[in-house]
């Protein structure tokens, strides 16, 4: 069946790619006023925006090989991957990552869904289906969103309806995979919806020696994403975002030289928004309120048996974190000066099998954003406020609880030169505030004692950048500088009588610069079809904790992403993504030895091509599309963590249906 799937594929590759030479005119350009609402909580244009941001939009979502968001951002090699056979993949920027488990609120980079915290740093777990683009703000985001902001903001903006469409697709491929997909858009009235439904499949899968990795598949990820509202009063709408993720049955293995042939798992993330904009007729005053819940579960059985080791037999294993909250902001544009005020409010349910108590968070916020432009010099200032105020509570067994304020500020400045060259600079500050256990803990684990620390600081940040962007016509480049101080790195301490708390202890410094370039030669030649290189990096020049005098773990210090892609803008697109990722320091645990030993994990370089050929298309009968993928093209051995190799070669092939 693999080399069936492989002739189909490459087959239809290169017909595909044959079939170039007689594209039609394509039509791509970027502009620097491209709307952006991530950095501001409220739409600007980019020539205004102080913060290096990337935009990914739907086409470049709909041409990569990516079936989640960690797939994604590892293709556009947005920074260091931590990624595992069972669903769990969280993502770095700058030198920061996510927690993929439990309350995000404890990560250093933070995911959003339109605006809201998604409630996961297992970027696994979000399906880029019925996504419309997704922006990413690199760089503290904290006065904007609150804890977890340190390195980076990725806002995942759902699709709203502008027409009427619908459509279908279905695939397989290599290790019997497969995928169908079934979504759509309507537009009637006042009324908009917006949805999708994914389901996919797989069996164990090879790794780049040709060696089986064992309890690899899965038996279902399945996702629904809606999007539907009810305009009226002018620019006023209703809206309701529900969005659902399941990884059934995902095989668990253990470090491929001693799996975990039987150990599975399961991941859930469901959440509901309820929200409402508006706007007067000029614009003046805009405003929004939402209220939003949902729930992230993970679960983990280790049959009897099944562990050949020895170690946590028969055990299974949760986590669920429930998750409520509010926004609410208020906009007022007066001449050349825009300001935003609102509040957030966040609570926190956790509850984990590892630790015998229920704790809640509960975290309120204010914030004020201001932007002043001066037209004559192209001249953007912009400023931030945000106050947070959290309260961390033992809730069983009660008895235990803390509470702390943090400030946190942001100034920044963009200088359009020209129309086409933007100078920009920030300084900003993030935090990420102490958890539970960490602030309030009273257990007995294994024989001893488990104790919190009250007197605990937030880690912190003080970020500062300068760069440039430039675009004409086809051609985009940019360019930042980035040094970030982390202070009050939060570490485990173990007390005189054996006890264990945590305390504040390490700093480190990360510096480094970023880069994007792209070219359309199709457009600059005149041509009848886009061509168009990419390249993308992100290169630290000092990631180092200063408590040690070592490089930071699980960082790598170069990161890029390049290709070229090739379309006529009418049905037919060819890619070819390169993404590399450098060596870095990793603690062993696969060694099984104490103290554990540090040892580098291998630099990767993981190629994928994508085609697609829209071979019909009918007024009355719809488009049907042929789509091909290649992943890790070269059958490369890699992996993002030491012990789990990622897949080999692999092909897929689906055929679309759209209407």
């Amino acid at each position: 069946m693999k080399k069936c799937y492989s002739v189909l594929t490459v087959q239809l590759l290169t017909s595909i790619c044959g079939s170039i030479c007689t594209a039609q005119t394509a039509e791509h350009a970027v502009s620097m006023d491209e709307v952006i609402v991530t950095a501001a909580r409220t739409s600007e244009s980019k020539k205004e925006v102080s913060a290096n941001v990337t935009v990914i939009d739907q086409e470049e979502i709909r041409q990569s090989a990516s079936r989640n968001i960690g797939d994604l951002l590892a293709e556009k090699s947005i920074g260091h991957i931590h990624k595992y056979p069972a669903g769990l993949t969280s993502i770095g920027i700058r030198g920061f990552r996510t927690d993929s488990h439990g309350n995000d609120l404890q990560g250093h980079v933070l995911i959003l869904l339109d605006g809201r915290r998604a409630g996961t740093g297992n970027v696994a777990k979000l399906l880029t289906k019925n996504v419309e683009r997704i922006e990413v703000v690199r760089g503290a985001g904290a006065v904007q969103y609150g804890s977890a902001g340190m390195g980076g903001v990725v806002n995942i903006i759902t699709r709203k309806a502008e027409r009427t469409a619908a459509f279908v697709e279905a695939g397989g491929g290599s290790f019997g995979a497969n995928k169908m997909n079934v979504g759509g858009t309507l537009k009637k009235g006042k009324f908009d919806f917006s949805g999708s439904y994914t389901r996919t499949s797989q069996d164990d899968y090879e790794t780049g020696n040709g060696d089986e990795f064992g309890n690899t598949g899965y038996d279902a990820a399945s996702g629904v994403s809606v999007n539907l509202g009810w305009s009226f009063t002018g620019k006023n709408r209703l809206g309701l975002i529900f969005t659902r993720s399941e990884l059934d049955s995902y095989g668990s293995p253990g470090y491929f030289s001693a799996n975990d042939l039987d150990d599975t798992t399961d991941k859930e993330n469901y959440s509901v928004d309820l929200n409402y904009t508006g706007a007067t007729s000029t614009d003046h005053w805009q405003w929004m309120v939402r209220w939003f819940f949902g729930k992230d579960e993970n679960s983990w059985l280790d049959p009897t048996g099944s562990d050949p080791t020895g170690w946590d037999n028969g055990i299974a294993s949760s986590n669920v974190t429930d998750q409520q909250g509010a926004q609410a902001q208020l906009t007022g544009t007066f001449g050349h000066t825009r300001l935003t005020g609102g509040i957030d409010w966040l609570d926190y349910e956790v509850e984990n099998t590892w630790t015998p108590q229920k704790t809640t968070y509960t975290n309120p916020a204010v914030f004020f954003l201001g932007k002043t432009t001066f037209p004559d010099q192209g001249l953007t200032l912009d400023i931030g406020l945000r106050y947070d105020s959290y309260e961390v509570e033992v809730v069983e067994p009660a008895g235990r609880d803390t509470d702390e304020s943090h400030f946190t500020p942001k100034l920044g400045l963009s200088w359009m030169v020209t129309e086409q060259l933007k100078l920009r600079a920030q300084y900003a500050q993030a935090f990420m505030i102490p958890s539970a256990d960490q602030l309030a803990a009273n257990f007995d684990s294994f024989g001893s004692k488990v104790v919190g620390n009250p007197d605990l600081d937030p880690e912190t940040s003080s970020a500062y950048e300068a760069g440039m962007d430039y675009s004409r016509n086809s051609f985009r480049a940019g360019f930042t500088y980035f040094h970030t101080d982390f202070e009050d790195k939060i570490v485990t301490d173990y007390l005189a009588d054996g006890s264990k708390t945590w305390k504040n202890l390490g700093d480190a410094a990360i510096s480094g610069i970023e880069g994007e370039f792209s070219y359309d030669l199709g457009m600059a030649m005149d041509w009848e079809w886009e061509v168009r290189p990419y390249f993308n990096m992100t290169l630290l020049t000092e990631f180092e904790d200063e408590s040690t005098d070592e490089k930071l773990h699980y960082v790598s210090g170069t990161t890029l992403s390049t290709g070229l892609i090739v379309s006529n803008g009418d049905g037919i697109a060819c890619r070819l993504n390169i993404a590399y990722a450098g060596a870095q320091d990793v603690e062993d645990w696969e060694s099984d030895a104490y103290p554990t030993p540090v040892v580098e994990l291998d630099a990767s370089t993981v190629t994928n091509l994508t085609a697609s050929w829209r071979f019909y298309e009918d007024d009355h009968l719809g488009a049907f599309t042929l789509r091909g993928e290649i992943n890790n093209l070269f059958d490369e051995e890699y992996a993002y963590v030491k012990g789990y190799p990622m897949p080999g070669q692999s092909f897929f092939a689906s055929l679309r249906w759209n209407y």
